[in-house]
């Protein structure tokens, strides 16, 4: 045996029951944490398993040629509390394999019998090497290889070897690191943007981190080392405390888990720990994105110098054509004044002069963006340090290229981002800071607040045509939201920011006070069209007033678009672009000087509805039509057939050539039925039984000429007018939607017992919730309309929901006039027009009673 063995002493009980005690003292002293407590757990379990391998080596009879080697994150010295083992028994093949397999008993199972979770093999430094051409984690894990116990010749010769391996192999297997790379943030996310983050697998991770010191460890290329190290830190820190405050080696923090942990680093809440897991992150993915792109330049490089220097050799000449070769490597184009082009990156000129030229940073910030190239870093790195603030007011080229930059479209994301990582955006723009990588709370956005809002700028980009002033716009798409992380109304707050960042830019004073008007109102436009009725001119009006020109009407229509679809999928929908055109086309009217339709005036009757509601009050009963609606089709326009006066059913399907046509958004679904109570609740419970989800709803009365009745009297039929589609799957036969809904009328299908039979369906198989969704809210929405009152109710959607509402709606004695509905992500946000039985507005008293009564029905288990 070596001497290191031979020497070894106990220094810990080789026990499980004296390491497991020294190891809880360990995790359980607050004095330490982080990178001592993780080096100190490394140590401990270091002198375990030193000593059982002696202890295991004495059993075996094995006195010489073995070692115990730690790899992956145990060889870094990086131990979390409920980290695996990674262990690898070398040996030089001189010991039977029967006592191996001694030793490696006696070593294996006092962890297994811990409860650690154990990375295990036996193999010869040959057998190793070989094991790690073939597999590239096995080859990353010994990159990181420490000696524990045993031999350590056998263990620096491993190192040596596997090094060198992977120095003369990097230019084949870092391609193959990378992939992997982009495979796994393919299936795990970005760290930066996630509510519950992978702290390990997903892009910016501890993974990334890993790969980039592999990346150094080959010798090609070297990632950017300011605040690496710390980045690296503070996940591991986090993933410490996940750890302990669950007991579990987890990587994915969840929410419910967010406070617990804070409170375990000292941190304020769980906003501020995914802030600074989120800038971590994001150094880790930039350092990621500039060394690989590094990689990317001196494979290129090399891969074209090798037929010129055999070209060469072989005396045929090496002359390389193509932009970009080998021979042109150092070739610069310039892009700007002070900027040009070199080797597929933008970087300073020779003369340029940083602290002299203000605007360079902006300048070359905009040229990598036009030309869609990266900026180098050591260009970014050399504005930071020496470029001259700008005057303030910005002189009129600084605007100008900062609009250029959000202008380019896509390729402005990375460009913003190596500005950042520098410190320079805060630096132009101070305002930022306080929305930098700050967290949205709403699953609707898939963004950071700053991310978001960069994105915006790119959506409004391809939108510019479109408006007269594509700089306010993409200016304002770029402080819509600046108000976040201020207390009150992030609108109001960010009206008041935009003004401020508006005068320093050079805007003057008409443009900042457009500017401050669409970010006070950025929501206005869409939240007016789903929740409001538009054919109440006070609705109308009202958007008219704020707005106060055509052209900011204009430029707020473009913004609400980029901002939705720089949301996310669930935010924008082309029924949501249609109800946003029809409200700009009739506020465009208003402010041209024409006159709001008066809602007080019955409504126009189409054909077609007129059509259903003589039809209902021959039979007694519902009729109801279908229409398809697609991207293709304009507001107002239909598809689908009506058939034996009745409905095109989903089991006879659409016509053949629309069936190949644009996809469809939804299902309007018109249903005409003979004036009564509780037609409302009655149909969306019909819809909710079928599994469709309502996208918008109407109501309203109609009256029918009085020769229709026998006795002469005013025929009165209820219009219901949806939008629907189906949560999964097709559409239900249209035949069983109007027996359901003949049946719920006539009491014979009780809505309320089948919908209580699906939920407790739903209990036996429970859904795992991060956190629990805040109780609905019901409120009075003052002035906002003179003929009606509006209810607004905000609540967790699921099904029934709208069934539940109309029914306490009903309980309470009002009129329903119209609904609209609106769904974002998992929240319902709808509006009930109601009135007395008189036919007029509620009484604010009145009001207030009815939304606290809706309140509580939906508050409570049960409406029954």
């Amino acid at each position: 045996m070596t001497e290191s063995l031979e020497t070894t002493t106990d220094t810990t009980d080789s026990g499980p029951g004296g390491y497991a005690a020294a190891r809880l003292r360990l995790l359980q002293e607050g004095s330490r944490s982080g990178p001592p407590r993780r080096s100190a757990l490394a140590e401990l379990t270091d002198q375990w398993l030193a000593a059982l391998l002696t202890g295991g080596a004495r059993t075996a009879g094995i006195d010489r040629g073995v070692a115990l080697v730690a790899v992956g994150g145990y060889g870094r010295g990086e131990l979390s509390p409920r980290s695996d083992l990674d262990v690898l028994l070398l040996h030089d093949g001189s010991a039977d394999r029967s006592a191996l397999a001694v030793l490696a008993d006696h070593v294996w199972y006092p962890v297994w019998d811990m409860g650690l979770a154990l990375d295990h093999s036996v193999r010869t430094s040959d057998e190793a090497r070989a094991t790690a051409a073939e597999d590239l984690k096995v080859q990353l894990g010994l990159l990181d290889s420490r000696h524990i116990a045993g031999d350590q010749a056998l263990t620096a010769d491993l190192r040596t070897t596997v090094l060198a391996d992977w120095r003369a192999q990097a230019p084949r297997r870092l391609p193959e690191l990378h992939a992997l790379c982009q495979e796994r943030a393919e299936r795990h996310g970005e760290l930066q943007f996630l509510l519950e983050p992978d702290l390990k697998e997903a892009r910016g991770g501890l993974r990334d981190a890993t790969a980039l010191r592999a990346i150094a460890a080959s010798w090609l290329a070297d990632a950017p080392r300011e605040g690496l190290d710390d980045a690296r830190r503070r996940l591991l820190d986090a993933r410490d405390a996940l750890h302990l405050s669950t007991g579990r080696a987890a990587d994915r923090l969840m929410l419910q888990e967010q406070d617990q942990v804070a409170a375990a680093l000292g941190l304020l809440d769980a906003d501020a720990l995914l802030r600074q897991i989120y800038e971590s992150a994001r150094i880790i993915s930039y350092a990621s994105d500039v060394t690989w792109r590094e990689v990317e330049r001196v494979l290129r490089a090399r891969s074209a110098a090798r037929p010129r220097l055999r070209g060469l050799l072989g005396g045929r000449g090496g002359r390389s054509g193509g932009r970009g070769g080998a021979a042109d490597a150092g070739e610069r184009s310039p892009l700007a004044e002070g900027v040009v082009e070199q080797d597929g990156e933008v970087v300073l000129a020779r003369t340029a002069r940083p602290d002299r030229d203000p605007v360079l940073t902006l300048r070359a910030a905009a040229a990598a963006a036009q030309a869609g190239l990266p900026l180098s870093p050591h260009a970014v790195r050399r504005l930071s340090t020496a470029a001259r603030p700008l005057p303030v007011p910005w002189p009129p080229e600084a605007r100008e290229q900062l609009i250029t930059l959000l202008g380019a479209g896509e390729s402005t994301v990375g460009v913003w981002e190596a500005l950042e990582a520098e410190g320079l955006i805060t630096r132009l723009l101070p305002d930022w800071e306080r929305v930098r990588c700050r967290p949205q709370r709403n699953a609707v956005h898939r963004w950071t607040v700053d991310r978001h809002l960069v994105e915006t700028a790119v959506r409004a980009s391809a939108l510019s045509r479109r408006v007269g002033r594509p700089d306010l716009l993409l200016v304002a798409a770029l402080l819509h939201d600046i108000g976040k992380g201020w207390p009150g109304d992030h609108s109001v707050a960010g009206e008041t920011i935009a003004r401020d960042v508006a005068a320093r830019i050079g805007f003057d004073r008409a443009d900042v006070a457009v500017l401050a008007t669409l970010v006070r109102h950025h929501l206005l436009l869409v939240e007016t069209a789903t929740r409001r009725d538009l054919d109440d001119p006070a609705t109308v009006r009202s958007v008219a007033e704020a707005v106060r020109g055509a052209t900011t009407l204009e430029l707020l229509h473009a913004l609400t678009e980029a901002d939705a679809l720089a949301t996310g999928p669930a935010a924008w929908s082309a029924w949501r672009g249609s109800l946003v055109a029809d409200l700009v086309k009739r506020v465009a009217a208003v402010l041209a000087g024409e006159p709001a339709d008066d809602w007080s005036t019955p409504q126009q009757t189409t054909a077609e509805q007129e059509r259903l509601a003589i039809e209902a009050w021959r039979t007694g009963g519902p009729v109801l039509a279908l229409h398809a609606r697609s991207e293709a089709l304009a507001p107002g326009e239909a598809g689908g057939l009506l058939t034996d006066g009745l409905l095109t059913t989903a089991a006879e399907g659409l016509p053949e050539d629309e069936a190949t046509g644009p996809e469809p958004i939804g299902v309007e679904l018109l249903i005409a039925v003979p004036d009564q109570p509780g037609v409302l609740h009655t149909a969306a419970g019909v819809l909710a039984l079928h599994r469709l989800t309502v996208r918008a709803a109407d109501l309203r009365a109609l009256e029918l000429p009085s020769e229709l009745d026998a006795a002469g009297a005013a025929a009165r039929v209820l219009l219901l007018s949806w939008r629907v589609a189906a949560e999964y799957g097709s559409l239900p036969q249209a035949a069983r939607l109007r027996n359901d809904l003949l049946r719920a009328l006539d009491g014979s299908l009780d809505i309320v017992a089948r919908l209580a039979e699906r939920e407790a369906a739903y209990r036996k198989y429970p859904r795992r919730r991060g956190a629990h969704a805040p109780p609905p809210r019901v409120t009075v929405a003052p002035g906002s309309s003179q003929l009606a009152t509006v209810i607004e109710v905000r609540a967790q959607d699921a099904p029934g929901l709208l069934h539940r509402i109309g029914r306490a709606l009903e309980h309470t004695g009002v009129a329903v006039r119209s609904a609209h509905v609106s769904t974002l992500g998992a929240n319902a946000v709808d509006a009930f027009y109601v009135t007395d039985s008189s036919g007029a507005p509620l009484k604010p008293m009145h009001a207030a009673e009815v939304a606290q009564k809706v309140e509580r029905a939906l508050t409570s288990p049960s409406d029954t």
